[in-house]
């Protein structure tokens, strides 16, 4: 897809990848990028710098998702691009808490489902459309430190792919972003820092994503070593997770140090 004169939302546009996403589509000659966030400030002020207009969206509510997708139809007569990026990130294991669950699955699943269900009809009808996941590497290897991230974006991966192989011969299109590390508020929280050293910024990911749409490609990987990963880990699953254990034990004790030594 060329994303000129085409109109395209983009939720979680408020920072990071998703406002990196909208003032590129701007750049690239959409007709209208249409922001939606939570955060109806900052939402607002990037739909206000590239000429677009903006809406505070929670993607976890079903409603509010087709109450937005019906106002924007109504209002510019179709949606040709419908970037699913908003996400949250919950760390921890079992014990992470149930509330952290719950928001896991209803952000970065039910985001997506919620999306489908409120465009599908739109998109069936006139034989064309497409959405864009914002998943995460996370959806192909998983998380060493975080379990609820980890489990909601596998299941953000299969959801996507499950639509792809349902509408992709109907006209819809779907693609799943899958970076690793980006420079965003959401990996400035990590206290890991395992991903800092590879970090890309959310600008190289939104050229990852206009080569992607352009490609049609289902898989966008910003880092392409992704691919490589995934491979590994296909071809020997159980070498694969002593690696993730060894990397795991490395950067425990790496953590471990930096305390002693603060």
């Amino acid at each position: 897809m060329d994303v000129r004169d085409r109109i395209v939302v983009v939720t979680g546009g408020a920072s990071g990848i998703g406002a990196a996403l909208a003032r590129r589509f701007a750049e690239e000659g959409a007709a209208h990028v249409v922001v939606a966030d939570l955060d109806e400030g900052n939402a607002e002020a990037v739909a206000s710098e590239i000429g677009g207009s903006s809406a505070r969206v929670d993607v976890s509510d079903g409603g509010q998702v087709a109450a937005f997708v019906d106002h924007v139809l109504a209002r510019h007569g179709g949606i040709d691009l419908y970037c699913s990026n908003a996400g949250v990130a919950v760390g921890g294991g079992p014990e992470a808490p149930d509330d952290g669950w719950q928001r896991s699955w209803d952000v970065n699943v039910m985001g997506h489902v919620h999306a489908a269900r409120a465009l599908l009809p739109h998109w069936l009808e006139r034989g064309e459309g497409y959405l864009l996941g914002t998943v995460s590497a996370a959806g192909l290897l998983n998380h060493i430190y975080a379990m609820p991230y980890g489990a909601t974006k596998a299941a953000a991966l299969s959801a996507m792919e499950w639509l792809a192989m349902a509408y992709g011969d109907r006209g819809v299109k779907v693609s799943a972003l899958c970076p690793m590390g980006v420079r965003t508020p959401m990996l400035a929280g990590d206290p890991t820092g395992m991903l800092d050293p590879e970090a890309i910024s959310p600008e190289e990911v939104a050229d990852a994503v206009v080569a992607g749409l352009g490609d049609e490609s289902f898989l966008i990987l910003p880092h392409p070593k992704v691919a490589t990963y995934s491979e590994r880990r296909g071809a020997d699953h159980d070498r694969w997770l002593h690696g993730m254990r060894r990397l795991r034990r490395q950067i425990d004790e790496a953590l471990a140090a930096a305390g002693e030594g603060a």
